[in-house]
Parts: C-alpha cells; sequence; structure tokens
C-alpha cells in the first residue's frame, strides 16, 4: 500500500495548515505551485523520520509528491477547477493510509485526549516489523487484548498481518530475521491465526496466510515457508476460511513454489489441473486430463478467483500447460503437449508457455513448444515478445543456472525478430555481447 509515515509527534493543526496552503496552490492554476507544496511538505515530513526505519526515502519521496500532484490534477478536472478544503484534507488523509479526514483526526488526536492504544499499537507494530521481541513483550504485557486490535489505518492490519509483510504501509513491509518467532510470539499471546483485514479488497482471502504468500519481503528473507508452517501449526484454514483452496492458489498464482509444496505436503487439497501441474504432480495429471478438452468426472474447476478463467475445461488445462512452464515441471508440460493442448497458450499477463519456458532457460521444453506451434512474436502485457521477455529477465531478473545466449539462440534460430533488443543498454551484461556475437556471425 502507497503510504507515507507519520513524523514522531504529528499535530493535527499544522496539518490543517497544510491542507489550507494546497487549497491555494491548486486554485492558483499554477502547476508548479503544487508541486512545490508537495515538495516543502515532504522534506519537512523526511527531516523529523529516522532514516533507518523509512528505507529508500528518497524514492519514497519522489513518488509520493508525483502522486500527489497526480491526485490534485484528477480531483481539478472531475469538479471543473475547484478545489475544497475537504478534498485537501482527503488527500493528505489518504496518502498516509487512513480512510478519511475525520480518522486521519481521530488518529493523531487520541493519545492528547487520554487514550493511548493508537500510540501502543504503533509502536508494536514498529517492534513487529523491525523484530523487536523485547520490546513487542512489554507491550503485550501490559495490555494484552492488543493482539487482536486492528489499525486505525484503512487496512485495519492486526500485528499478525504485519508479519506477512503485504497489503499494510509500503515503508513497513518487511520481514525481519527473527519473523518466525515474532509470529510465534503473537499467536501463543492469542492473535487470531485467521483474522480478516480490509486489504485488496475486503473480502474473506485477506487472511494472514493469503497475504503471507503472496508477499516479495518473506520470500526474500527466505522465511516464507517457515511462516506458512508457523500458521498452519497454530490452526490457519489449509484451504481457506472458505474452503476454496485460496492458500495454495495464491502461492502458485503469485510464483511462491516453495510456499505451495509446503502448503500440499501439510495437507492441502491439489484436487484440480492448475495446482496438479504447478507442483509437478504427472501422476495426478494423467488421473485428472482425459484429453485436451475433457476432465475426468468430478475434477472441480479451480483456479485462482481474480484469474476469471472461463468455466470450461479447456481453459482451464490450457493454464495448467502455462503453470507448469512457469514452475520448470517439464515432465507435466510435455505430457499436456503430448495431449494435443495449444502450445499458444497464455496466462492473464499474456505470458505464453513459450515466454516462461524460456525465461527459465528449458531449451529442450522451447524447442517441442515451437515444433508444436507456439507464436514467436506474440506480445505479453508489457509489450514483450518472447525473445524481448527472455532478454529482459536476463539483463534484469536472471533466474539462477539459466544459459540465457544459448536459450536466446534457439529463440533466434527459430525466426524470434532480433531487431527487438537493440533498444536495451549498450552496458548490459547479456543482450550486447549476443547481439555483437549473432550479427558478427551473420554480417546482419
Amino acid at each position: 500500500m502507497d503510504a507515507l509515515p507519520l513524523p514522531p509527534r504529528p499535530n493535527l493543526d499544522q496539518y490543517k495548515k497544510r491542507a489550507k496552503e494546497l487549497v491555494s496552490a491548486a486554485q492558483s492554476g499554477d502547476a508548479n505551485a503544487t508541486r512545490a507544496w508537495a515538495a516543502d511538505w515532504l522534506t519537512a515530513l523526511s527531516q523529523v523520520l529516522d532514516a533507518s526505519k523509512t528505507p529508500n526515502y528518497d524514492s519514497l519521496l519522489k513518488q509520493a509528491i508525483d502522486r500527489l500532484i497526480e491526485r490534485v490534477e484528477q480531483r481539478m478536472k472531475t469538479s471543473k477547477g475547484q478545489f475544497a478544503l475537504a478534498d485537501a484534507q482527503h488527500l493528505i488523509a489518504t496518502i498516509h493510509s487512513f480512510e478519511n479526514w475525520a480518522a486521519f483526526a481521530r488518529h493523531i488526536e487520541a493519545p492528547f485526549s487520554g487514550d493511548t492504544r493508537v500510540r501502543e499499537f504503533e509502536s508494536a507494530v514498529d517492534a513487529v516489523v523491525y523484530g523487536d521481541l523485547a520490546t513487542l513483550r512489554s507491550i503485550v504485557a501490559a495490555r494484552p487484548e492488543i493482539v487482536d486490535e486492528h489499525s486505525t489505518r484503512d487496512h485495519h492490519a492486526t500485528l499478525l498481518h504485519y508479519v506477512a509483510a503485504n497489503g499494510v504501509e509500503d515503508y513497513r513491509q518487511r520481514t525481519p530475521p527473527n519473523a518466525v518467532e515474532i509470529a510465534r510470539f503473537l499467536l501463543d499471546s492469542g492473535a487470531k491465526v485467521d483474522a480478516l483485514a480490509d486489504t485488496y479488497g475486503r473480502d474473506h482471502w485477506q487472511t494472514t496466510m493469503n497475504l503471507l504468500v503472496s508477499s516479495a519481503h518473506p520470500d526474500g528473507a527466505g522465511l516464507m515457508s517457515p511462516l506458512v508452517e508457523v500458521l498452519l501449526d497454530y490452526g490457519a484454514a489449509i484451504d481457506g476460511i472458505k474452503d476454496d483452496e485460496s492458500p495454495i492458489l495464491t502461492a502458485i498464482d503469485f510464483g511462491y513454489w516453495y510456499a505451495a509444496e509446503t502448503l500440499a505436503r501439510r495437507g492441502a487439497r491439489v484436487d484440480n489441473v492448475i495446482t496438479a501441474a504447478s507442483l509437478g504432480r504427472v501422476d495426478l495429471l494423467n488421473a485428472f486430463v482425459v484429453d485436451k478438452d475433457t476432465l475426468a468426472p468430478g475434477v472441480p474447476l479451480i483456479a485462482p478467483a481474480w484469474r476469471d478463467l472461463a468455466a470450461d475445461a479447456r481453459t482451464h488445462i490450457e493454464a495448467a500447460l502455462v503453470y507448469a512452464c512457469r514452475f520448470e515441471c517439464v515432465e507435466v508440460a510435455t505430457r499436456l503437449l503430448d495431449l494435443g493442448v495449444d502450445a499458444a497458450a497464455a496466462d492473464g499477463q499474456k505470458m505464453t508457455a513459450l515466454h516462461h519456458a524460456a525465461a527459465h532457460g528449458l531449451i529442450d521444453l522451447a524447442r517441442t513448444l515451437i515444433a508444436r506451434g507456439a507464436p514467436l512474436e506474440v506480445e505479453n502485457v508489457w509489450g514483450g515478445t518472447v525473445l524481448d521477455s527472455t532478454a529482459y529477465f536476463a539483463e534484469f531478473m536472471p533466474i539462477e543456472g539459466v544459459d540465457y545466449p544459448a536459450i536466446m539462440d534457439v529463440l533466434v534460430d527459430a525466426g524470434a525478430n532480433i531487431k527487438v533488443l537493440d533498444d536495451y543498454p549498450a552496458e548490459g551484461t547479456v543482450v550486447p555481447e549476443f547481439l555483437r556475437r549473432r550479427r558478427g556471425a551473420t554480417g546482419g
């Protein structure tokens, strides 16, 4: 969630003053005046923040200024040039991750009215995300009920949700080395393992588990699977609180194979073709799939809800091929191709089976896909052909162990348009040398 941190001692009167100044800047008709207002406010904010607790603040500051300007401009357009004090106050509140000015004001004013709960909750959140277990223990010992409270911010997360590092303020999305110990302490202290937050659509998927298995931060820290284990140890609904298999499907769709494997090993259902293919379960695939258009009787059509896949067997079987390529399940992918599944199948980002196979350096599978008619020049949602996408992975998101020049040779030899690589920077580590070698060899 894009959000700015509050200063250590926020002052509502100062925010009211800034809101009035924003109104004057916006109504002046001078775009530079609004930008200057934003820069002044956010620079002042940066001067009172602890830089060690606000990583990449310079980038955060620039992004916040751009968002502020964009929101002001949008409001000016929709209101025919009018920008009222209520507009300015709402903008300031929402950029701090509050639903409205009233909620923002209550949050700031609560400590001054004798209600220390907001300040204590915020301190506890900081202890969770920075791994300060001693401080967290002290806060919980003084007020045990805090583990079941929800943030006053618009995501309404609990302390346990912050362990997932997802859907909350972006500057607090981090996974400390002792995150597993933090989670166990909260759960031992009575935190509800499947409590809901109001992140991402405010629905029954917003449990700590589902937020966890779609979060880059615990994965980057190498703690996603251990945290999955902890939540399951304390009774998290392994197939989702609505029994919709959302944890394992979420992990699969966001690319966290090891989390999905952990869930399956602990007993999550693997009863559909997409999950089976993603986990490399060729035994289940053979039991589930009759042919390219037909599933065995009783096999459900289950997929990540947001993918909105058509409720027919062929669509789900084609999706299974794409996921198999994404997770390097070569035996599954080959079996599906042998059953006649369309080699041009693609996912929600229009990444085809060949896009994924090439990105992962699966040379033999890529050749098989090409031989079965997989298109080379189809573009994903970012405008990347298979060769372009593979080059992007090579330069910016390399997967360990992949021989990118070799897989790029396969694509070019098959007819991929090499000119898509001309815009890559000359200082790159893979593409420039690849182009020199290919064009030197061909004279092109």
